[in-house]
């Protein structure tokens, strides 16, 4: 299994990139948060979700390891496959499509590409409780929302040391958000 690429954005179309590892391409689709971040030349990490069906294998990437978890959140839901999974990331940066799950905020979710109402009521009813509290209140707008440096960097540490997601996002709501990333990890792994 392929966890993760570190490597050249060489080529960008459609919501895809292709990055060159070491000479070999791998062609990926992103988030569309990620793929507007993503300058052609620059050197980037993604964690990778590798899809092997009957007649495809593709490769999806995300910048941060939360949002590689709510995708396999996503996934895991009836009816939602990785292209809806990629569509409902697409509507704005990881940590707003949590908010909005966590939220109950189906109308949100309804509108990403091919994910028709009922479907984004299965999404909220299987997920609401596996994503964590909601970091605010109300409705969340379609947009992409460039977040503040390092804000979600001691989430995604707390996810690679083993916690899930719903687990992390309580602990560090009990941590100041304005401290540094290593002292928010700290302090969480101290609750």
């Amino acid at each position: 299994m392929i966890a993760h690429l570190v490597g050249e954005v060489v080529e960008k179309f459609g919501s895809s990139l292709i990055i060159d590892v070491h000479g070999v391409g791998y062609e990926m689709m992103v988030p569309m948060p990620d793929f507007e971040a993503c300058n052609l030349g620059e050197e980037r990490k993604f964690y990778t979700y590798h899809s092997v069906r009957e007649n495809a294998e593709e490769l999806y990437g995300f910048s941060s390891l939360m949002a590689k978890k709510i995708f396999e959140l996503l996934i895991s839901v009836q009816g939602v496959g990785p292209k809806a999974g990629i569509a409902i990331l697409s509507l704005a940066e990881a940590e707003e499509v949590r908010n909005a799950i966590a939220n109950a905020d189906t109308a949100f979710v309804a509108k990403a590409s091919g994910v028709g109402k009922k479907t984004a009521e299965r999404v909220i009813v299987d997920l609401r409780d596996k994503v964590g509290i909601p970091s605010h209140y109300g409705a969340t707008e379609v947009k992409s929302v460039k977040m503040e440096e390092g804000s979600d960097e001691a989430l995604d540490a707390l996810i690679a040391l083993g916690f899930p997601l719903k687990e992390a996002t309580a602990i560090l709501e009990k941590v100041d958000p304005s401290l540094p990333v290593e002292e928010r990890i700290k302090l969480a792994l101290k609750n």
